[in-house]
């Protein structure tokens, strides 16, 4: 039983190891959580939801009231032909769950136009929904429901060699947001009482050849930064000629050329002028109106309120510290007693920040113990890379886009090929509204004449969308016209697995809460092979 036991709780760290890696257990542990339904199951919506199902989200529901019809097979590899007749979102269920048994599968036949028109509290039970191949008019509706639900919503589609990706959502707040660069945190600027006292005591002018070539860059620093000090009015290095002569300093410092712990040093002794107290980015974040706390308040904000008294307090200006040290050259006493002292000093930002945050839970009348200790522990190590993510609605973007940054698009070659895909995406729904048809299908054979008076229908609705943008006097590209038009809805499978991939990304980051969702809409152009994120 016991061993059973044990397996059973290994199974999924074998599954999904690599991953694991990436989000950590909390990560994967809000993935097994999440609760995901997608409108229509096309190609886009099925390689959107198996790498959704792939990862061990929890489950999924897909709506969708077709059935599987021969061109499908051409295009969603989910199916074959003994699907032929049956209900789309029953086969994909089902070919779903052999690909990872431990999620749960349902479906619903309906169109997800009728869902959104007759049943708008049926998405009030996700924790994402995945809108694919949705018109205008109905992402619009969706939209709504989903911001009044606090529900997210991920929109996505692709057409012929285009596609795009929209979040949207009132706000998402990020503690992990894991940058791909981002200075160590070694208050190297600012050393504690601890850590001088430990450089102190380590003689960097030993002559024993060992223990000076093995003597940690971080003692180095913060030893030279003092005499450096002390020698300009208590100033560290700050022009480009003062740091220049620092690292000169260090270099004074060598041995012999061959020292790797001085190298660091000279190569980390710009840390050494990194500028006091906190960033722009965490300053809006402190200052924000939602740090003003009340009972419904969010986690997020009553540790932000929390860490506003922090650093007004303990933190003397400073935010919480994270703990931990880069590799370095070193001897191993030496590197194994940084690591305990800025480990204990990081334990000490903690411990502070969780009385605050008791202190705050029990003013606002919520059990002072509703926040873990672990959730505390993991947003202090973050407070660096806090971000608030708020997005504008469908429906703001649609009537009120940020018209300066239009007209920065339109005027750089690579952002108008994508501001036209923009455009022409949202002008084949108006010219279907009208039509009943998407420009390009037709039910006759003259497939060019057709084309040809396609055209110009599809460029009036375009200059309609320009114009409720309040873009009078913008152009789109004649040729591009041409080619959506040419494009007749298809659903490439190509494309279709790209934006797909790019949803369920963006998914991964809003369930996670880790790394940065899209701050805007993701146009993908398949012609040039280059994607853009505008900011509308």
């Amino acid at each position: 039983m016991a061993a059973a036991a044990a397996a059973a709780v290994a199974e999924p760290k074998t599954k999904y190891d690599r991953q694991l890696r990436i989000w950590g257990d909390q990560g994967q542990a809000s993935l097994e959580k999440a609760s995901i339904c997608l409108l229509n199951c096309g190609p886009t919506g099925t390689e959107a939801l198996k790498n959704l199902v792939l990862g061990g989200i929890g489950s999924v529901t897909v709506v969708d009231g077709s059935k599987v019809e021969l061109a499908d097979l051409g295009n969603n590899f989910l199916l074959d032909e003994g699907c032929l007749g049956q209900s789309r979102a029953k086969s994909i269920c089902s070919f779903l769950q052999e690909l990872n048994d431990a999620v749960k599968a349902k479906y619903v036949e309906e169109s997800p136009a009728t869902m959104i028109d007759t049943n708008p509290s049926f998405f009030s039970q996700f924790t994402v929904v995945i809108a694919t191949q949705l018109p205008e008019s109905s992402l619009l509706k969706l939209d709504g429901i989903c911001r009044s639900a606090n529900i997210v919503l991920v929109a996505a589609r692709s057409y012929g060699l285009t596609g795009l990706v929209r979040v949207s959502i009132k706000e998402h707040c990020v503690i992990e947001s894991k940058p791909d660069h981002f200075l160590d945190d070694l208050r190297l600027h600012k050393p504690w009482t601890e850590l001088k006292q430990f450089a102190k005591s380590i003689d960097i002018c030993d002559k024993d050849a060992v223990v000076h070539k093995h003597t940690p860059y971080i003692v180095i620093l913060v030893r030279l930064a003092e005499k450096w000090a002390d020698a300009h009015d208590g100033q560290l290095p700050s022009t480009r000629q003062e740091k220049r002569e620092f690292k000169d300093l260090i270099r004074a410092h060598m041995l012999n050329v061959d020292e790797d712990n001085y190298k660091e040093a000279v190569e980390s002794s710009y840390k050494v002028s990194v500028a006091p107290g906190i960033s722009n980015d965490i300053h809006q974040i402190i200052d924000d109106a939602s740090s003003e706390v009340n009972l419904s308040s969010s986690d997020f904000w009553v540790l932000v309120a929390a860490l506003k008294e922090f650093i007004a307090n303990e933190g003397n200006g400073e935010l919480p510290l994270e703990g931990t040290i880069p590799d370095m050259t070193s001897l191993t006493e030496y590197y194994v007693s940084l690591q305990k002292i800025y480990q204990a000093k990081a334990e000490s930002d903690c411990l502070a920040m969780e009385h605050r945050v008791k202190s705050i839970l029990k003013r606002i009348g919520r059990d002072p113990e509703s926040i873990s200790r672990a959730y505390i522990k993991t947003f202090c190590k973050n407070t660096r890379k806090l971000r608030v993510c708020r997005y504008r609605s469908l429906e703001e973007e649609f009537s009120s886009p940020a018209l300066s940054e239009v007209q920065k698009y339109f005027a750089d070659e690579d952002s108008c090929f994508a501001m036209n895909f923009y455009i022409l995406l949202r002008a084949v729904d108006r010219l279907a509204a009208n039509y009943s048809r998407l420009p390009g299908i037709f039910d006759s054979t003259g497939f060019t004449s057709e084309i040809d008076e396609d055209v110009p229908r599809l460029k009036l609705a375009a200059v309609s969308v320009l114009s409720d943008m309040g873009l009078n006097g913008a152009s789109l590209s004649e040729d591009l016209i041409t080619e959506v038009c040419r494009f007749a809805g298809a659903e490439i499978h190509p494309v279709a697995a790209f934006i797909g991939g790019v949803a369920s990304q963006e998914v991964i980051k809003l369930v996670t809460k880790q790394f940065v969702p899209v701050m805007g809409t993701f146009i993908f152009n398949g012609i040039d092979l280059k994607s853009q994120v505008l900011a509308l």
